[in-house]
């Protein structure tokens, strides 16, 4: 809007990995030397930093989960940054805690497991209702595998991404 000075710019991101540490920079220094005239802030991702998850991300995440299960696969979209697979575990072990259930960090890209084979590991280890838990934002491709790969696996249930989950919406204007 005409008379503000400065922005802050929040990445819908819920690692600090490739696209936080890059990809948000490279255009913010883009539009600067293009002659953006106004001062942008970057706030952190969604998802835990410094060891702390957001207790609005795990609100939203449970939110999204129905049904009865005794095991749970977090199912992220990938990457081969070793500290944002590191906060993807964080989370996982956080909300499995919360549900009282094991859960297991899965991947749709690069790291493994996938998902499916998550549904498996949890199966295998004698949990009989497995449910997956979408660490993705929106639809798409890469959470369409994650969810073929679980149902194909045996899970219960398969939640829907995030989107305008409320609790989400409250975490990116906090």
């Amino acid at each position: 809007r005409a008379g503000h000075r400065s922005a802050v710019l929040v990445p819908l991101l819920f690692t600090a990995a490739y696209h936080g540490r890059v990809d948000i920079p490279a255009a913010l220094d883009a539009a600067r030397a293009g002659g953006l005239d106004l001062d942008v802030a970057v706030a952190d991702v969604l998802g835990p930093v410094d060891g702390v998850v957001p207790p609005e991300l795990l609100d939203a995440l449970s939110h999204r989960l129905a049904g009865s299960f005794d095991g749970l696969v977090l199912a992220a979209a990938g990457t081969r940054d070793a500290s944002a697979r590191e906060t993807v575990t964080q989370v996982a072990g956080e909300l499995g805690a919360r549900f009282g259930v094991p859960c297991v960090p899965a991947y749709a890209t690069a790291a493994g497991p996938r998902p499916g084979e998550a549904v498996s590991l949890l199966r295998a280890a004698g949990c009989s209702r497995v449910a997956m838990s979408a660490y993705f934002l929106a639809p798409g491709r890469l959470y369409d595998e994650a969810a073929a790969s679980s149902w194909a696996a045996g899970a219960v249930a398969v939640a829907d991404p995030l989107g305008a989950e409320p609790a989400l919406a409250r975490l990116v204007r906090r």
